[in-house]
């Protein structure tokens, strides 16, 4: 069983509240998943945690993964037109379906102020002769309650490897894509606060945008709440997608909370 957690702070000295709005400004200038629809569970029995669990009558067999989601990291140059550059709050960078790819569909055509246009963005959570990639894994702990999280208020998981620190004290380029699904039960939430980009697609559908180059902003998506928008019900899986962009120097909060309760997939993430 896989829920998600609370604690901790955003890095910048002051105290976070998981599940409400906050922000700052950026410090210092130096699984197969995509738009897809449910999988029904069905209704013979519950699924189990071992390796040979079904998903009862008819379903598709989803075994339950733990807590520990694996991702993709994709390392940049400072010299990419749209790292280090402009540093400011910017929504409405990607569009709100995920696309066919299981990627992020740019939406700044008309010109968002901290990118640079449609072919620079697309290099973000694709291969790409600019970038380099690794698997990258975070673990989910139980903290209180039902709520489980993963909170770094350092997050530089690829100090010194692939381009390297660039003369940095830290590697401050990369991105971070995760795919994973989960039962859809009720009354779940999942929070992100962090710097910078973080785009949630929920059943293919924007949940959370924090687009910019920013300091720790938080958001929330209350399933409950968004069920009609996002095209879930109770009982059935979904995909949710995760999309992170480190972009500037000099800080990189991340920090997961939620109330989800169980995943069955947890990466690593296809191919594409």
């Amino acid at each position: 069983m896989l829920l998600a957690a609370c604690g901790g702070d955003d890095g910048d000295g002051t105290a976070s509240n998981p599940f409400g709005p906050s922000g700052g400004g950026k410090g210092g200038s130096g699984a197969q998943n995509g738009s897809g629809g449910a999988i029904q569970i069905g209704t013979g029995g519950a699924a189990a945690s071992g390796s040979g669990a079904g998903a009862g009558a008819g379903g598709a067999g989803n075994d339950l993964c733990g807590s520990t989601l694996t991702g993709t990291i994709r390392d940049f140059k400072a010299s990419h037109p749209d790292f280090e550059y402009k540093i400011e709050v910017d929504p409405g960078i990607v569009l709100p379906d995920l696309g066919g790819d299981g990627k992020p569909q740019y939406a700044g055509q008309s010109g968002n102020p901290t990118t640079t246009g449609k072919s620079a963005f697309d290099e973000w959570f694709r291969d790409s002769a600019q970038s380099q990639k690794k698997l990258h894994s975070i673990q989910l702990t139980n903290a209180s309650g039902n709520v489980w999280t993963y909170n770094n208020n350092a997050f530089f998981p690829i100090d010194g490897q692939l381009f390297g620190n660039e003369g940095n004290s830290h590697n401050y380029h990369f991105t971070f894509e995760l795919h994973t699904k989960f039962i859809y039960t009720g009354g779940e939430v999942f929070t992100f606060t962090g710097d910078d980009d973080l785009f949630v697609y929920v059943n293919g559908k924007l949940g959370i945008d924090l687009g910019g180059v920013h300091g720790a902003m938080n958001a929330s998506i209350d399933l409950d709440a968004n069920a009609s928008k996002l095209g879930i019900s109770k009982g059935n899986v979904y995909p949710l997608d995760f999309f992170f962009a480190e972009r500037h120097t000099s800080e990189s909060n991340f920090r997961i909370d939620t109330t989800i309760g169980t995943f069955v997939d947890c990466g690593p993430p296809p191919v594409r």
